[in-house]
C-alpha cells in the first residue's frame, strides 16, 4: 500500500472521529492524499473532477425528488397512511408495530427519506405505542429500521446514483429491481415483531370497522398514487427519472397545498431553503466522493481490492458473503451516497467477472446500507429516531438486535435469490 492510501485512510479516520461532515471528510482526505505524491498540484486534479462528477442531467432528479419529499412531509400525508394501515392490521396482536412498519414502508417510498419517515411516522406512531404499552425501545428500534425500507422501494435517490456510477444500468430496472426486496424486508420486520408482541403481550391497535378502512384507503389513495406515477411514467417510457421527479414535484404540491392544504403558500420558502440545503449537501458529498473515487483508481486500488478478494476464494457464495460483511461496515460509518459513489466501482470488477447483474448488484448495495442507516457510530435514521422517541442509544441497542438479524436474513435471501430482485424487472422486459 502506498503512502497517499495510507495517508488518505489515516486522515479520513481522524477527521470521522473528529465528527467533522462527511463530505468535508472525504474532500480534504483526498486532497491530502493527493498533495503527499507531491507530483501535482491536489486542487487542480480534485477540482474538475468535483465539478464533473455532479455534471450530470440524471442527477437533476434528486433536487426534484428531495422537493417532493417536503412538501410530502408536510402535507398531512404520513397521518392518512397512519390511519388507513392502522384500518388495515393494526386489529392484530401487535398491530401498532404493524401499522408502524407498514406507514414507514409507504411514507418512505413517497418522500424518498428515511429519516424523513421515522421522524414524520415515528413521531406520530411512537406516543401511541408508548400509551398502549410497548417498550419504548423496541418503539424507537422498529421506526428507525422500518424507515430504511422505503430506500429500497422506489422511488429512490439513492438509485439514481448507483445507475450514474455504472453508467450501464438503467433507473427504471432498478425502481422495478426494488419492489419485492423492500417487501421482503417489511415481511421480515413484520415477523420479528410479532414474535416479540406476542412474547411481551403488547396487544391490539384500534378495531376499525371494514367500511371505515375503506374509507382510510381513500384518504391514503392520492399520496399512494405518486408512486405509480413515478413507476408508470417512467417504465413506459413516457418520460425520463428527471422529468418524473419534475412531476411528482407538481403532483405533490397539488396535492398538500390545494387538495389537502396542510401546506400554505408562506410555507413554501421555507420548503424551498430545506430542500436547498439538503440538495447542497448532497451534491456536495457526491462531488467530493467522484474525487476520491478517481484517485483511488488512479492508484489501482479497486484491482487491488478485487485481486485480493479473489485470492481468498474463487467460490462465489463465499466472495459475496466477504463483500456483504465489508459493505455492512462501511454503512456503521459512511452514509450512503459515498458509500455507493465510492465502493461500486471497487467492486464492479469483481461482479463482472462473476457475472452477476449489475442490477441485482445494486440492489445488494442499497439493502446492505440501509442496515447501515441505524446502526453505529453514523446510523443518521437511528439518531434521529432516538431524538424523536426521546430515547438513548445504549438502551435501544439491545431491542435493535433481533431486527438487524432478520434484516440481514432477508439480505442473504436477497443476494443469493436474484430472482427476488430481477423478476419485475424481466417481467416488463428489463
Amino acid at each position: 500500500m502506498n503512502t497517499g492510501i495510507i495517508i488518505l485512510i489515516i486522515s479520513f479516520l481522524i477527521l470521522l472521529i473528529m465528527n467533522v461532515p462527511i463530505a468535508v471528510c472525504i474532500g480534504l482526505a483526498t486532497l491530502w492524499a493527493i498533495q503527499s505524491l507531491g507530483t501535482v498540484s491536489a486542487v487542480n486534479i480534485v477540482a474538475p473532477r468535483f465539478a464533473t462528477g455532479i455534471d450530470s442531467f440524471a442527477l437533476l432528479a434528486i433536487p426534484f425528488f428531495i422537493l417532493m419529499g417536503q412538501l410530502m412531509g408536510k402535507g398531512g400525508i404520513a397521518k392518512r397512511l397512519v390511519d388507513f394501515a392502522e384500518g388495515a392490521v393494526g386489529r392484530f396482536p401487535g398491530g401498532l408495530a404493524f401499522v408502524n412498519i407498514l406507514t414507514c414502508m409507504f411514507f418512505g417510498a413517497i418522500s424518498g427519506s428515511a429519516v424523513a419517515a421515522v421522524s414524520s411516522v415515528g413521531g406520530i406512531m411512537m406516543p401511541e405505542m408508548n400509551r398502549k404499552g410497548y417498550d419504548k425501545n423496541f418503539n424507537i428500534a422498529l421506526s428507525s429500521c422500518a424507515a430504511t425500507v422505503g430506500m429500497v422501494i422506489p422511488p429512490s435517490n439513492i438509485m439514481i446514483v448507483y445507475a450514474l456510477v455504472t453508467g450501464t444500468v438503467s433507473v427504471a430496472s432498478l425502481f422495478l429491481a426494488g419492489i419485492l426486496p423492500g417487501i421482503l424486508v417489511g415481511f421480515a420486520l413484520m415477523a420479528v415483531s410479532a414474535v416479540i408482541s406476542h412474547k411481551n403481550n403488547y396487544g391490539t391497535g384500534n378495531k376499525i370497522s371494514f367500511g371505515e378502512t375503506v374509507k382510510r384507503f381513500f384518504k391514503a389513495v392520492p399520496g399512494l398514487l405518486l408512486i405509480f406515477i413515478v413507476l408508470g411514467g417512467v417504465i413506459s417510457g413516457l418520460f425520463t427519472p428527471t422529468e418524473a421527479a419534475s412531476i411528482a414535484v407538481v403532483y405533490a404540491f397539488i396535492l398538500s397545498v390545494i387538495i389537502y392544504r396542510e401546506v400554505s403558500l408562506k410555507d413554501l420558502p421555507g420548503i424551498l431553503l430545506q430542500t436547498g440545503k439538503t440538495t447542497a449537501v448532497v451534491m456536495l458529498l457526491i462531488g467530493a466522493s467522484t474525487g476520491m473515487s478517481w484517485f483511488m483508481a488512479s492508484q489501482n486500488i479497486p484491482e487491488v481490492i478485487s485481486g485480493a478478494i479473489t485470492a481468498l476464494s474463487g467460490n462465489k457464495i463465499v466472495i459475496l458473503i466477504m463483500i456483504n460483511l465489508l459493505l455492512l461496515f462501511v454503512g456503521t460509518f459512511l452514509d450512503m451516497t459515498p458509500a455507493v459513489l465510492i465502493f461500486t466501482p471497487i467492486f464492479l470488477p469483481i461482479i463482472q467477472q462473476l457475472g452477476i447483474d449489475l442490477v441485482h448488484f445494486g440492489i445488494i448495495i442499497i439493502v446492505n446500507l440501509c442496515i447501515g442507516l441505524v446502526t453505529p457510530p453514523v446510523g443518521t435514521v437511528l439518531f434521529v429516531g432516538v431524538g424523536v422517541g426521546g430515547g438513548r442509544i445504549s438502551k435501544v441497542f439491545k431491542s435493535l438486535l433481533p431486527l438487524f438479524a432478520v434484516m440481514i436474513i432477508a439480505l442473504l435471501l436477497i443476494t443469493y435469490i436474484p430472482q427476488i430482485s430481477l423478476f419485475i424487472p424481466e417481467l416488463f422486459g428489463f
